[in-house]
């Protein structure tokens, strides 16, 4: 890495445990600035607002999602299939808790950040989410009742409501644990059996690109 790079990474490190513990509204570029060891200037030298440096950290934690995603996929493209993909994107928002926030529309901890260009792009998400279920559709991995509109309407219902139970209802046994009973849930309710190939897996690694 350069020393900009380093420079850069550190930054980021520190603005993400400050939003975290802090909050979007109690942090300050002069906050991150002194938590780091460096001038604000030099802050404004990589972002030249506050809104910007904290669109740089949901941003990394996205790639971050996505790179787990794609890491997985490349190990056993089984996970490909709705009720392994299910789990797996579950655990990987649940690992980073920047990015489940702004799933989530944590005001407190996002600000004005939750529901702007620079936050959670639902209608992105569900686009990609929809193109991905119409993939697995044309290879015979999903039900063929439900037409590809409401099978993801009806998938993402589940996911989301995982999601948010994390926050609402309470957990139960460990995280991977639940992270095992949504795919299973997924899988009784969504999947029809079947072995993907690694070109599935490449194919569904392509659209989570579009994430990003």
């Amino acid at each position: 890495m350069t020393a900009r790079t380093d420079r850069e990474t550190k930054i980021l490190d520190v603005a993400a445990d400050m939003l975290v513990r802090h909050g979007y509204r109690r942090v300050t570029i002069d906050d991150v600035a002194g938590a780091a060891g460096i001038g604000k200037g030099t802050v404004y030298l990589h972002w030249k607002t506050r809104e910007e440096l904290f669109r740089a950290v949901f941003a990394r934690a996205v790639r971050g999602a996505i790179a787990d995603m794609v890491t997985a996929l490349r190990a056993d493209p089984a996970v490909a299939l709705l009720h392994r993909f299910a789990a797996e994107f579950f655990l990987a928002i649940l690992r980073r808790p920047l990015l489940y926030g702004m799933v989530i529309g944590d005001v407190q901890m996002w600000g004005k950040l939750v529901g702007s260009e620079a936050g959670y792009d639902g209608g992105r998400h569900n686009m990609v989410m929809a193109s991905y279920v119409d993939v697995l559709a044309a290879r015979g991995f999903v039900r063929t009742d439900l037409a590809t509109p409401e099978l993801t309407y009806a998938f993402q219902s589940v996911f989301e409501g995982f999601i948010y139970a994390e926050r609402t209802v309470g957990s139960t046994g460990t995280r991977d644990e639940r992270a095992r009973l949504l795919s299973a849930t997924v899988e009784s309710a969504f999947s029809r059996p079947g072995t993907p190939d690694a070109a599935l897996a490449d194919e569904v690694a392509a659209l989570l690109s579009g994430l990003v």
